[in-house]
């Protein structure tokens, strides 16, 4: 029941609206959440990305209010007035093919993982950005100027954009707040139903209800809740 509610949700599926669907604490809620996501995302660990990749990061989280009066107010781009808690999801996209989320502080800290999950026969798309530079070395490279185009032919990073615009949604419209250290099972959450976004509901379920029978248990997430009130 919990899984055919979780696979519902085009853009995810809040855990206190899990916990009025099931009539059950929302804690218990929170945790099955979470344990269909490592499930459905167990398959990304082993992934080796081929082909055409797009590759593009976008930050999340870290949020800071602005002051009430427009004197006290600060620019909150700057270093020294953010909270720190701040992270940008790198996704690498094949066309036509898987999505590959990680999470890191700054995007440059991204390129080993890229190095060691992206093959070296694949194509690679991206921006401008300066640390994209060193992709050149390994790849066959092709970059595109947003400053300039979205698109320029097939070079472009749309599909890595779909998947931030479907992660940004999650996050603004049904989770509302996505904590740094659970960022990363968000983003695999969101990769997944990305990648089976044309599979019907029915099939989506069968292949998550497969991956959370298969799982081995959580270590992450046995005994969650003990362990955060201790």
């Amino acid at each position: 029941m919990a899984i055919a509610i979780f696979v519902n949700g085009a853009k995810g599926h809040a855990a206190l609206q899990l916990s009025r669907d099931l009539d059950c604490q929302y804690k218990t809620a929170y945790v099955l959440s979470h344990r269909i996501r490592e499930a459905v995302a167990a398959e990304q660990k082993a992934m080796t990305m081929t082909g055409e990749v797009e590759v593009d990061g976008a930050y999340f989280g870290g949020h800071v209010r602005p002051a009430n009066n427009v004197e006290n107010r600060v620019d909150r781009r700057r270093a020294e007035h953010q909270t720190g808690k701040r992270r940008v999801v790198v996704i690498m996209r094949e066309r036509q093919g898987r999505t590959l989320p990680f999470v890191f502080k700054s995007e440059d800290a991204s390129l080993g993982t890229i190095f060691a999950r992206v093959d070296q026969e694949a194509t690679i798309y991206a921006d401008e950005a300066a640390h994209w530079d060193m992709l050149h070395a390994r790849y066959l490279t092709k970059r595109i100027n947003h400053s300039e185009a979205y698109a320029d032919g097939k070079t472009s990073t749309n599909q890595a954009e779909s998947f931030f615009s479907r992660l940004r949604r999650a996050e603004i419209g049904i989770h509302h707040h996505i904590a740094g250290p659970y960022l990363n099972a968000y983003a695999s959450e969101m990769a997944w139903r990305e990648d089976n976004r044309r599979v019907s509901n029915g099939e989506q379920y069968l292949m998550a209800a497969s991956a959370a029978l298969a799982h081995p248990v959580s270590r992450q997430w046995k005994g969650y809740w003990q362990r955060a009130m201790a």
